[in-house]
């Protein structure tokens, strides 16, 4: 499978045959500025992170390169000296799925261990359960997969921040990708929450603004035990394309995809980030084969990969591995830049220490930098992850996957965008 990496501009659209990304700029941002020093509490001396990331529920097979990253992350900052001569420490937490809603509960577990930063939630649905909380708290919250655009407009506070892209960037991709493919009339079929309402009204926004017709968005409840009338809708717009924008409930659509007559041997069919996953043990061979997908981050190094195995060595999914990773790197370099590990004195330099200045890639790298009193860039495994006034990143990469007959993915080239 060919490995291309594409950048692109956003851009206006002229045709489906020809769509790119379409620009969209703003956001919300907080009128409560995190960055004004003289509100900003003085930390107790020691950086604790906690992570709170799924360990159960549909969103579980992200928990353990999520995990992995963070702790890989700590390891190596406690590596090269800690962060203002402590070693950070690390607390975890299960956020669940949002069914049951347990985050909340695990939220104040990390809350009574003093955590300066929850690296976390994985789902949209579930961060936006627990950001008054944490941030209520003066506890900076950092997501390494959270995409919703709800996020850009939130009264966080400025405590908000992300490291995967906006859906912006990955519904553009999506429209992209279909109109790349010759799609002309889409269905899709997707999640009512907050992930995937947001997704599937970007992809639909921006192929349809390029000329391409959306033959039915259906929306599903994810709890529910069958989906015949939303498939049934799917299947009557008789469409070229199915987009699914789902979590792990893909594992019981596809095959009533199938036996509707619009399943991935019969239609082209599209995942996203939330059920880009491992179906080998879950559908028979060839089921998904030639499934397209989408999911943010840039292409994983070999060496990353052994690093994040040598945290946790059963790994079989690096998904938001990396984003985790830095998202953690991150707000350690923020403390030092800020030379205090509270919640808002990190929060204020978070633009600062992943834009406009020296470039690095490294913790003990950056750290030397900004210790010699430098300006520094961090540029992460993950993608640039240059941060804008919503705490969303302004520029990052969109891989594109294609699924084979073992239903296991591979990747097949990488697009990085700016918002």
């Amino acid at each position: 499978m060919k490995r291309t990496r594409n950048t692109l501009r956003l851009a206006a659209v002229a045709s489906a045959s020809a769509l790119v990304l379409a620009a969209c700029g703003g956001g919300g941002g907080s009128d409560d500025e995190a960055g004004d020093s003289t509100e900003i509490p003085e930390g107790d001396g020691v950086l604790t992170i906690g992570a709170l990331l799924p360990q159960t529920g549909d969103l579980a097979f992200l928990g353990p390169p999520e995990f992995a990253g963070v702790d890989l992350a700590i390891q190596e900052i406690n590596e090269a000296g800690g962060v203002l001569g402590q070693e950070v420490k690390g607390v975890k937490a299960d956020s669940g799925d949002g069914t049951p809603n347990i985050a909340p509960g695990e939220t104040d577990k990390l809350l009574n261990a003093n955590a300066d930063v929850i690296v976390g939630a994985a789902a949209s649905g579930v961060s936006l359960a627990v950001i008054d909380k944490i941030v209520g708290a003066g506890v900076l919250q950092i997501s390494p997969a959270n995409t919703s655009t709800t996020f850009d407009e939130y009264d966080d506070k400025g405590l908000y921040f992300r490291t995967a892209p906006s859906d912006i960037l990955q519904g553009a991709v999506m429209a992209n990708l279909l109109a790349e493919d010759g799609a002309q009339n889409v269905a899709i079929l997707a999640r009512q929450d907050a992930y995937g309402e947001a997704l599937s009204d970007q992809i639909e926004k921006v192929f349809t603004d390029a000329g391409g017709e959306v033959g039915a968005k259906v929306l599903y409840d994810a709890n529910a035990s069958t989906f015949g009338s939303e498939i049934q809708e799917v299947a009557n717009a008789k469409p070229d394309a199915v987009v699914l924008v789902a979590f792990n409930e893909t594992t019981k659509i596809i095959p009533e995809l199938i036996s509707a007559g619009v399943g991935p041997q019969d239609v082209q069919t599209y995942f996203v980030d939330g059920n880009t996953a491992d179906y080998s043990g879950d559908l028979p061979p060839g089921t998904l084969e030639g499934v397209r997908a989408t999911y943010p981050g840039a292409e994983l190094s070999d060496d990353l990969r052994q690093r994040l195995l040598s945290v946790d060595p059963n790994l079989d999914s690096f998904t938001y591995g990396p984003e985790s990773y830095d998202a953690t790197i991150l707000v350690a370099l923020a403390a030092i830049a800020a030379e205090n590990d509270s919640g808002q004195a990190i929060a204020s330099k978070m633009q600062d220490v992943s834009s406009g200045g020296t470039k690095c890639t490294t913790f003990a790298e950056c750290k030397e930098l900004l210790e010699q009193g430098e300006d520094i860039d961090y540029d992460g495994v993950s993608g640039p992850i240059e941060f804008g006034d919503t705490g969303s990143p302004t520029a990052a990469s969109i891989g594109i996957y294609q699924y084979k007959a073992d239903n296991t993915f591979e990747p097949v080239e990488f697009k990085e965008g700016q918002i």
